[in-house]
């Protein structure tokens, strides 16, 4: 990653990198959870030579991203990231950029997109539709999936928030081995990543998320109007290509198998052979490729 820089959202002091040339047409790239900016570093490349102009940020509750103020509920909700991506295309003055991402950055990346359509220029969304069904949540999935989201129960728990306090990186790891099971990283590339989980706010953030989508933590007040938009689980006009990756520990590749009802206008699904949950670290030049092939909206 080159040196980082800046920009100052109502909530948040973001910090991101940027490449590629100045006036080139803007992308977003978006991680999740577990995961961090450096997992875009094979991926920028191939845009910048293309002339893209690449903003890689740290999320809320990563790296040297901060809040502002205090007494900002260090939510991890659907909203929030959804926000905190449109106000970081305002504070960096962009009108309109391709967004794309994966896990909680793809849901950012698809809230924007459904919502403000104007401000995306295309979409890449690892997973397809990543937009949660709060409402719904309490209807229980198939049994080999339910074991699949062992943290996230772990997580709702007083001895899970203590877990993820006292050794963060081993569970990440742990994560990362189950949900990507052909990808062989080493010790250096997941400590690259690791260091963002070092944050003050990153166990609060977490816990707040996975809590929240269940209906088990109150949301944060002000971004209740973008939540009851969420609820009704809008469909998305803009460009959209959406690669899953064929070993995703988490979100087996069937689940995306019908996410086209929710797109009105361009959607392509693509599937990444022996690639887990983090395409644009296990298949750099794929992922670069779908940013690439995304039509003019």
């Amino acid at each position: 990653m080159t040196e980082l820089r800046t920009a100052r959202t109502p909530t948040l002091e973001i910090a991101y990198a940027e490449h590629g040339p100045p006036g080139g047409p803007p992308v977003v790239l978006l991680h999740g959870f577990p995961y961090a900016p450096q997992g875009y570093d094979a991926v920028v490349p191939p845009l910048a030579a293309a002339g893209r102009r690449v903003i890689v940020p740290y999320l809320r509750g990563y790296g040297p991203t901060r809040f502002l103020a205090p007494d900002t509920p260090r939510s991890g909700q659907q909203a929030a990231l959804g926000k905190d991506l449109l106000d970081l295309l305002d504070a960096l003055a962009i009108p309109r950029a391709v967004l794309a991402g994966y896990d909680w950055g793809g849901r950012a990346a698809c809230i924007v997109a459904a919502l403000w359509p104007e401000r995306c220029a295309g979409l890449v969304s690892c997973t397809g539709y990543n937009i949660q069904d709060i409402a719904g949540s309490t209807r229980p999935a198939a049994p080999e999936q339910e074991h699949r989201h062992w943290y996230q129960y772990y997580f709702h728990t007083a001895r899970g928030r203590a877990g993820l306090e006292a050794d963060r990186a081993g569970i990440a790891r742990l994560l990362w081995r189950l949900w990507s099971p052909d990808w062989a990283f080493d010790d250096a590339t997941f400590a690259a990543s690791a260091a963002a989980f070092d944050n003050p706010d990153f166990v609060d953030v977490v816990i707040q998320s996975y809590r929240h989508r269940f209906g088990y933590a109150a949301g944060d007040p002000a971004l209740e109007a973008i939540e009851a938009a969420l609820a009704a689980q809008p469909r998305i006009a803009v460009p959209t290509i959406a690669p899953h990756g064929a070993s995703d520990g988490v979100g087996p590749v069937e689940g995306s198998a019908g996410h086209a009802r929710y797109f009105s206008g361009f959607y392509e699904r693509r599937v990444i052979p022996r690639v887990g949950h983090n395409p644009p670290q296990e298949a750099p030049e794929a992922f670069a490729r779908c940013i690439l092939d995304l039509p003019a909206a």
